[in-house]
């Protein structure tokens, strides 16, 4: 039985998130990110390679890719084909390559050879949008920041936390529902709700801890 009313005020959909993250985050009580790294550099290639590609792809080359281009000074004087075939797996590499050999070069001419710590600055480089400034400043810099990845996307979409669906409106929507301290973990909890049970194709509602809570429960079950 649903317990979801759909003409609900902001405040009653901002209780009804809390109650979807307090029952998920028992349920996924390591919900994290997965993709590895080992500095802010490093997860803020990763996060530019997993575009369009799973984070356990990713992880699969970002050794090699870093142990030939440690920082930001190797990479952004690489080889570009060379780059190219490393990361090759993770797809649109000809794109990737020169987006990560492009953001190197701005962190030295721009940021001292730093990663910046700011969302304006962060989306000043190239290939770098909001869900990637998120990933790095909420899991580096503790900044807590709604992360629009597609799962989370597609789980607040069915959730009924949001009607949108371009990025950026999303985040909007969730910072008025979710207080900031607890946007970062929202964020992995609900990521990790859509990677495990509120699949793409064959979400297992008859699983769903929080089925009580979706409007779309019914519909896609």
């Amino acid at each position: 039985m649903q317990d979801v009313n759909i003409d609900e005020s902001i405040i009653e959909k901002s209780q009804r998130a809390y109650e979807i993250f307090n029952i998920l985050k028992k349920e996924y009580p390591d919900a994290r990110i997965l993709l590895i790294y080992s500095n802010p550099f490093e997860l803020l290639i990763a996060t530019i390679l997993s575009a369009q590609c799973t984070d356990e792809r990713v992880n699969q080359i970002t050794p090699k890719l870093f142990e030939r281009f440690p920082n930001p000074e190797k990479l952004a004087n690489a080889d570009r084909k060379e780059v190219e075939e490393i990361i090759r797996p993770t797809g649109f590499f000809s794109n990737k390559a020169k987006n990560i050999i492009g953001v190197s070069k701005a962190i030295i001419e721009k940021f001292n050879g730093k990663v910046p710590e700011n969302i304006d600055d962060l989306t000043s480089l190239p290939g770098v949008g909001r869900k990637t400034a998120n990933v790095v400043l909420s899991n580096c810099f503790n900044k807590p920041a709604i992360i629009v990845d597609t799962h989370l996307r597609r789980v607040s979409q069915r959730l009924g936390l949001t009607e949108n669906k371009d990025p950026d409106k999303i985040e909007q929507d969730l910072n008025e529902l979710i207080e900031e301290k607890d946007r970062t973990k929202f964020s992995h909890v609900i990521g990790f709700h859509g990677r495990f049970t509120c699949k793409a194709k064959k979400p297992d509602c008859g699983i769903c801890k929080v089925h009580h809570l979706c409007p779309s429960a019914e519909k896609i079950s």
